[in-house]
């Protein structure tokens, strides 16, 4: 069940590139201009590493299911998806996976960006630790953990710039 699972998020994941496409296209006929294009690939080998660590891991070193793990992290996992649904909802055609601002546009305020600037990365980060360790597949989460903040520590500056937050 838990290939399933991973099977379900690469899915999930193919369907927000789709839609991140779409909505670059629009706004950049509405003139929106992009920022730090050259950390977008690693972000895109960082996460599809990611994915590939939950199904390798647990099947190359017999990593075992854990209930006591499994079961909670099961539940971080999926309340991750129901806040980055809500950051994608909220943004409507203004989100995408990469930093590409409508410079004339005010900032979104509703939805969880009441209360965060990057509400989306809460959801990165407790996905990267849950999903992988679902199964038990702790290299796999520290490993994305450990890149991910980095990634993490150069796009919300390049991010907090495009936007003006700096």
């Amino acid at each position: 069940m838990y290939y399933l699972l991973i099977l379900a998020v690469g899915i999930e994941r193919v369907v927000e590139l789709v839609l991140s496409n779409r909505n670059a296209q629009w706004s950049f006929t509405q003139g929106a201009k992009e920022f730090g294009r050259p950390h977008y690939v690693v972000m895109v080998i960082i996460h599809t590493a990611l994915l590939v660590g939950c199904v390798v891991e647990p099947w190359a070193l017999h990593r075992p299911f854990l209930p006591w793990l499994g079961w909670p992290m099961l539940a971080v996992a999926a309340a991750s998806q129901v806040l980055r649904w809500w950051c994608i909802t909220t943004l409507g055609r203004r989100w995408n996976t990469r930093v590409i601002v409508l410079p004339q546009e005010p900032l979104v305020r509703a939805g969880p960006y009441r209360w965060l600037h990057h509400p989306n990365y809460v959801a990165v980060v407790a996905e990267g630790i849950a999903l992988p360790l679902i199964h038990t597949a702790w290299l796999t989460a520290g490993i994305f953990t450990l890149a991910n903040a980095i990634l993490l520590s150069v796009r919300i500056r390049v991010e907090n710039s495009a936007l003006g937050y700096t």
